[in-house]
C-alpha cells in the first residue's frame, strides 16, 4: 500500500503568517494559518468592526479566453454568463448530470476574458472538468503565479480608497484593475463574511508588498481560518464539502436565488447544462429536503454530523456546520429538514452526545448583509 503523501503546499505568504505568530494547520493541501495570537473571537469582531486580511491564495484562479467563452461556461453552470456584464462578478457552480453541485466559484466578465476562481479542495477537479469539457472551444489557463487576498469589513472600503481612490466607485460585484504596492491587481468588491470587502488577485511575487502595504493600515489586522469559518457561519454562506457537495442540488442548498432567470424553463436560453432537467423539475414542484439556517436554545454548539428530530425523536435531517456564532452571541448551525419541517420558527432537537438540544429552524444571514449595493 502506498502511504506517501503529497507534501504540504504553501502560499507566498507563509513566511509572513510565521512573522506575525499564526497557527499553521493543513488545509485543502496547504499550510495555512488558523488564527493569530489574539485569536479566532477577537479575530473575528476585528472583521465585524473594522477591517481582516485573510490570505485565501489557496484558491484557485483560471482565465477564461476567446470570443465564445461565455456561451462556453453556460454549458457547464446554471447561471447567466452571457449576460454578465464587463466588469461584474457572479456566484455560479458547476453541476452534474444528477444536478449535484461539483464546486461553487465566482465568474468575472473581463472584457476579452472570464475570470473564474475555484474552490482550493476542488481545484484540481475543476481544472480537470474545465479541460474535458471545453478545451476545444476556448483557451484554458491555470493562473499560477498569481496570489489571493480578501480584505473584509466595515472598514475596507475607507481602507481601499486610501490606496486605490477609484474603488470608491465600486459596487457590490464590481470588478476592476488597481495598483497596489507597485503591482497590477484585479480586484472585485466582494467576500465571504456578509460584510463589505474587496477580493483582490495580485501576482505572487508582489503578494507580501501587497499584504504588508495592506496590514500597515490602522484598521487592518490579519485574520486566519478560524474567524473565516465563523464569519461566514453567521453570514449563512455554504461551504462547499459540507454544506453542499456532488449530491446536493442547488435548489436543496436553497441556492435558488442563484439560478439565473435566463437559464430557467421560461428564461431566453433554459437548460443546457448538465442535470439541468433535475434542477428545472426541482423549481417547479419542489424538493423532499432542504438546507436551512438553525438558532440553538442552548449554550452547546451543534457541530457538523449531529442529528435533527422532531418533537417524537424521528430523525429528519442533519447539521452540516455548527459552531458558537460571536456577533450572534449563541451559537448557530446550518443542515437539512425534510421540506415539510423547514419552515422558520419550527422547534426541533440536535441530538449531541446521546441528548436533545432544543434548536429553531431560522432564517439566514443569522446576521444583517453589510454589502454595498450604492
Amino acid at each position: 500500500m502506498d502511504t506517501t503523501t503529497k507534501p504540504l503546499a504553501r502560499t507566498p505568504l507563509y513566511n509572513l503568517h510565521l512573522e506575525l505568530g499564526a497557527k499553521m494547520v493543513p488545509f485543502a493541501g496547504y499550510e495555512m494559518p488558523v488564527q493569530y495570537p489574539t485569536g479566532v473571537l477577537k479575530e473575528h469582531a476585528h472583521t465585524r468592526t473594522q477591517a481582516g486580511l485573510f490570505d485565501v491564495s489557496h484558491m484557485g484562479q483560471v482565465r477564461l479566453g476567446g470570443a465564445d467563452a461565455a456561451a462556453v461556461l453556460e454549458s457547464l453552470v446554471p447561471v447567466d454568463i452571457v449576460g454578465l456584464p464587463v466588469g461584474m462578478q457572479r456566484y455560479a457552480m458547476f453541476t452534474n448530470e444528477q444536478g449535484g453541485i461539483l464546486d461553487d466559484i465566482m465568474v468575472s466578465n473581463g472584457g476579452d476574458h472570464l475570470f473564474v476562481v475555484v474552490n482550493a479542495a476542488c481545484k484540481e477537479q475543476d481544472i480537470a472538468h474545465l479541460h474535458t469539457h471545453l478545451s476545444d472551444r476556448c483557451d484554458i489557463t491555470v493562473l499560477g503565479d498569481r496570489a489571493l487576498l480578501a480584505l473584509q469589513g466595515p472598514a475596507a472600503a475607507a481602507v481601499m480608497a486610501r490606496l486605490a481612490p477609484q474603488t470608491a466607485a465600486m459596487i457590490f460585484m464590481n470588478t476592476g484593475r488597481v495598483t497596489l504596492a507597485g503591482a497590477e491587481c484585479f480586484i472585485s468588491r466582494s467576500g465571504y463574511t456578509g460584510e463589505d470587502g474587496f477580493e483582490i488577485s495580485v501576482p505572487n511575487d508582489k503578494a507580501e508588498d501587497v499584504a504588508r502595504l495592506l496590514l500597515a493600515q490602522p484598521e487592518v489586522a490579519p485574520i486566519g481560518l478560524g474567524a473565516r469559518d465563523s464569519l461566514r457561519l453567521e453570514a449563512g454562506l455554504c461551504l462547499y464539502g459540507h454544506d453542499m457537495d456532488a449530491t446536493t442540488t442547488p435548489v436543496e442548498a436553497s441556492l435558488g436565488w442563484a439560478l439565473s432567470k435566463a437559464r430557467r424553463a421560461d428564461g431566453a436560453r433554459p437548460g443546457g447544462y448538465p442535470g439541468a432537467d433535475i434542477i428545472l423539475r426541482q423549481l417547479a414542484e419542489g424538493v423532499q429536503r432542504k438546507r436551512v439556517g438553525l438558532l440553538v436554545k442552548d449554550r452547546m454548539p451543534v457541530r457538523e454530523g449531529a442529528e435533527l428530530a422532531d418533537g417524537n425523536g424521528r430523525i429528519i435531517g442533519k447539521v452540516t456546520s455548527g459552531g458558537f456564532g460571536p456577533t450572534v452571541g449563541g451559537p448557530v448551525a446550518m443542515g437539512y429538514l425534510e421540506s415539510s419541517l423547514a419552515s422558520p420558527g419550527t422547534a426541533l432537537n440536535a441530538i449531541v452526545r446521546g441528548k436533545p438540544i432544543a434548536v429553531e429552524v431560522a432564517n439566514t444571514p443569522f446576521i444583517p448583509q453589510r454589502y454595498y449595493r450604492g
